[in-house]
């Protein structure tokens, strides 16, 4: 999942070395956080949230297939 989320993200910025993907588990749900610099937050979450929509959908799918719950937060 943390690879998924971090191929994604680096196709979308234009700095890629600035994209960091931190995995950790709280319960039964795996968290990953999704870092990157500031210039690029708005390439990563697009017009009214549909890109930073379309790779939680992605994701939630491929964790769908390995039983499991992920929820993804994109930060700075």
């Amino acid at each position: 999942m943390k690879e998924l989320v971090e191929v994604m993200a680096k196709a979308l910025v234009d700095d890629a070395e600035g994209v960091n993907v931190i995995s950790r588990e709280e319960n039964d749900t795996v968290i990953l956080e999704l870092h990157v610099a500031p210039q690029d937050m708005g390439k990563v979450i697009g017009k009214q949230g549909r890109i930073a929509r379309a790779i939680r959908t992605v994701v939630r799918a491929a964790a769908i297939r390995e039983d499991k719950k992920v929820i993804v937060d994109i930060l700075q």
